[in-house]
């Protein structure tokens, strides 16, 4: 192969790029008419706020208990920082991608481009099947959440109804409607984060009411680390380090979400990119900063809205208002969360349809853009680390077709010389998680069926899909050398614009604050010597 070529000299199948997709005979198939495509309805400030807010939920503020009760304030922080680590390899490895080729159907698609249609086939159902079963979990929050005011736990039923309704209600006025909720939802759930992560400073170090300075004390007594199931030694310890990971793995899956709204942003080319930059803003400030706060308050709770760490901090300190403020806002992300597991579940769905993978009645749209769906959920976030590992092979065989047909990388909307260094890490250690997240299972005395099932359900279901897919379409993995870079480009090249000036007070703000936060990325980018 001759010297790197910058991307859109020459596409490889030696079709003219002007032609577009009439001459590029891939998946051709499959080839969604146009009136059933998506609408490119997903502004900048809906992609920037889905990429650091969207699908927080109640991982983040709730069940972070449960994590400091097996892994200790260290052991907790520890898994948040090696779950954080996968989680950027695997955003880097994604935003390469999409950002350059952000198709509808987003890393199930590219999966079938760059690996074989198998993959995607199982890609494709793991991801649909992951975000079904999450919906529901993020309804029964919410409704545990309203028990915060309401004792009466009989209604629970008609408050998961009531937030049902109003999720899907959100998600059948189109991905616009979607992005504008979202980004008002994100929104509080940003404030909402900070400002507890401000307040538990200040709470620690004596600043609340009954002015007890907390410090590193739990860090002390009981200490740093779980002895999970009264295991001694380091192996006790590690056993509670490694609990956590699968628990954090909770929290942080959804951040690829912006991979599946790809195919309806609006300038994707610029947009996309941006957004995958500030995914390091979520690791950071609300992950590692949350967790880092939770370990100093050193607060066990049951996993209830009364159990949320932050909330007994806020109890214990004395501050009798502010309790029910967080709660309503951490129900406001709870239903986010809800209408994001929808939007990305029906998606999902979407993306199977128009790679021929599920019936073609799903890749049918309403006049604006929105897909036609039915769903049913019995999924466990173990899933998600797969298509994590799902994500990673993808890129890892992109990287490859890059390599073989002499494109530059450097010329793409987005890379990170990280790679493919970084998505390896990602697709070993996502594997490694998920066969050994069930360990408890297989201590003497401690076997439980229901959670054996739950822990290795999905990771035999993969390779089982992927097995039975080869089986029935009979297609060979593509070859680095035939894999297809430009179906499609044209028009998203077409797509691609400079952003107009703001036309009010609130959108001047907005860009301010993008700058603001851009100039600090830069800033972070050239103290860590990295992309």
């Amino acid at each position: 192969m001759s010297a790197e070529q910058p991307v859109g000299d020459k596409p490889v199948n030696g079709s003219d790029m002007g032609s577009g997709i009439d001459k590029v005979d891939f998946v051709e198939s499959n080839t969604v008419p146009q009136h059933d495509s998506l609408s490119r309805q997903l502004k900048n400030r809906h992609i920037a706020m889905i990429s650091i807010g969207g699908v927080i939920g109640t991982g983040l503020f709730l069940s972070t208990a449960n994590s400091l009760r097996h892994g200790g304030p260290v052991g907790l922080l520890l898994g948040y920082m090696a779950v954080g680590s996968i989680c950027y390899s695997v955003m880097i490895s994604l935003g390469e991608m999409v950002s350059y080729l952000p198709i509808p159907g987003g890393h199930i698609k590219l999966a079938e481009r760059f690996v074989d249609p198998a993959f995607s086939f199982t890609m494709g159902w793991n991801y649909w099947y992951n975000w079904t079963i999450v919906l529901p979990a993020e309804l029964s929050a919410a409704a545990v959440l309203i028990d915060f005011w309401d004792k009466k736990t009989s209604l629970n039923s008609a408050w998961v109804t009531i937030c049902l309704i109003v999720v899907i209600a959100i998600n059948f006025m189109g991905a616009g409607a979607y992005g504008e909720a979202e980004f008002v939802f994100a929104s509080i759930k940003v404030i909402t984060i900070t400002g507890l992560i401000i307040l538990g400073i200040i709470l620690d170090l004596g600043g609340g009411p009954d002015h007890d300075r907390l410090g590193f004390r739990y860090w002390k007594n009981p200490g740093p680390f779980v002895q999970i199931f009264g295991i001694t030694g380091a192996k006790g310890r590690f056993l509670g380090f490694w609990t956590v990971l699968t628990q954090a793995g909770f929290s942080f899956i959804g951040t690829e979400i912006v991979a599946i709204a790809a195919g309806e942003a609006k300038n994707p080319r610029r947009n996309l990119p941006k957004a995958i930059r500030r995914v390091y803003i979520r690791i950071l400030l609300f992950y590692i900063g949350g967790v880092t706060i939770i370990g100093l308050l050193a607060c066990l709770g049951s996993g209830t809205a009364a159990a949320s760490p932050f909330v007994i901090a806020i109890k214990r300190s004395g501050i009798k208002a502010l309790p029910q403020i967080i709660n309503a806002a951490l129900l406001t992300s709870a239903w986010s969360a809800a209408s994001s597991d929808l939007y990305t579940s029906s998606r999902a769905l979407y993306g199977l349809a128009i790679a021929g993978n599920a019936p073609v009645i799903f890749s049918r749209t309403l006049r604006n853009g929105l897909p036609v769906f039915n769903w049913f959920a019995n999924m466990t976030s173990i899933a998600g680390l797969l298509t994590w590992f799902g994500i990673s092979y993808t890129y890892i065989r992109f990287h490859a077709g890059m390599k073989a047909q002499g494109i530059d990388r450097q010329t793409l909307p987005f890379s990170s010389p990280l790679q493919p260094y970084a998505a390896w890490y990602a697709a070993i250690f996502c594997i490694v998680i998920c066969v050994f997240n069930g360990w408890s299972v297989f201590l003497h005395g401690q076997w439980d069926t229901a959670n054996f099932i739950t822990s290795y359900f999905p990771v035999l279901l993969f390779p089982i899909l992927y097995i039975g897919a080869r089986y029935w379409k009979r297609v060979p993995p593509v070859e680095p050398s035939e894999m297809d870079f430009y179906t499609g480009l044209a028009e998203i090249e077409a797509s691609t614009y400079d952003e107009p000036p703001p036309k009010n007070r609130a959108e001047a703000i907005w860009q301010w604050l993008v700058k603001l936060a851009r100039k600090a990325t830069m800033q972070a980018r050239d103290v860590c010597g990295t992309d």
